[in-house]
């Protein structure tokens, strides 16, 4: 099955679950239904929803409490960016002006906390411990991440290890928790809701791994950002880790330098020649693909089904996306 069929597949519930993330920015305060409309018309694809959408479904849902929850799991992700933004000082988000930029840091930081806690408090209304938990978790991970990857900018001496707690935490999170809710309300046995998760966690590691290479390798102008505006922000990821893996003492001690320095766009080309050179993207990627194929061994245990096929063309997408 191809992405484009997944969407084809869900179009009619998507749209639905974005009428439920428009009633989650209703307020009588004007600045949060005004946010909420710039941001729902600068797009998205919606990952995370369908991934829970696609996961009640392969669990034998047949209720309509998976479009609520559906629409909860954007909101925290929506109320996640508004505060990144925020903390990277970002001016674009998808191609167009970032909400703090248009609106001040302020408004969207406080904007940011009525998200979380609007769509908390309507996953409460779901009455299901199990989902609330799952939720709550998530969020917290997510804040989590942030944290540490904030307190880890600059800091070229990150290992590995350090950078796939980050982003198992931000961006993992999320989605294994899209994937575990849908599974709880099919009420798949532990083993299996277990199973969706895992395999939620690693395509979510996965799916930030793929940012994380786009970050020097995408068209700009498909991508929404600025090349290379991680290392920039001197957030220290994947492709960087492999380069000071593979390159001589000299150079790795030339990256650093500049990095401690700040006189990273100075000398921008000298590091990406560094990476060329020592294939780190490609080693990315090639990590990535891995860790992908574990993530679809998570779910041998669930038979063939439309749904199955489904939910690993959108994993894939994950690795494979241009943006």
């Amino acid at each position: 099955m191809e992405l484009q069929d997944v969407f084809v597949l869900y179009e009619d519930r998507l749209k639905q679950v974005e009428q439920k993330i428009r009633e989650l920015f209703e307020n009588q305060i004007p600045s949060i239904p005004e946010i909420g409309s710039y941001i729902l018309a600068s797009g998205g694809k919606r990952v995370r929803p369908l991934f829970h959408l696609i996961s009640a479904d392969m669990s034998g849902y047949k209720g309509t409490a998976d479009i609520a929850i559906a629409g909860i799991i954007e909101t925290i992700h929506t109320a996640s960016l508004l505060h990144d933004d925020v903390v990277d000082m970002a001016d674009i988000r998808r191609g167009n002006p970032a909400a703090n930029s248009v609106w001040g840091n302020q408004i969207v930081v406080l904007v940011g906390d009525f998200l979380y806690s609007n769509a908390l408090r309507n996953a409460v209304m779901q009455r299901n411990q199990s989902i609330m938990e799952a939720l709550s978790l998530a969020t917290t991970r997510m804040t989590e991440g942030e944290l540490l990857q904030l307190n880890r900018v600059g800091d070229p001496n990150i290992t590995e290890k350090e950078y796939h707690d980050i982003i198992s935490a931000k961006t993992g999170a999320l989605i294994a928790a899209a994937c575990r809710t849908g599974a709880i309300l099919g009420g798949l046995v532990n083993q299996q809701v277990d199973a969706l998760t895992s395999f939620g966690l690693k395509t979510g590691v996965v799916f930030q791994m793929a940012d994380d290479i786009l970050d020097y390798r995408a068209d700009e102008k498909e991508l929404g950002k600025r090349l290379c505006k991680d290392l920039e922000e001197g957030k220290i990821t994947l492709p960087l880790l492999y380069l000071f893996k593979a390159a001589r003492q000299k150079e790795v001690s030339r990256v650093k330098q500049i990095l401690s320095n700040g006189t990273l766009l100075e000398h921008l080309p000298e590091v990406l020649h560094l990476l060329k050179k020592y294939n780190a993207i490609e080693t990315s990627f090639e990590k990535a693909c891995l860790l992908l194929q574990e993530a679809h061994e998570e779910l041998s245990g669930f038979p063939d089904s439309r749904e199955k096929e489904a939910i690993l063309a959108l994993s894939s997408y994950s690795l494979h996306r241009e943006k």
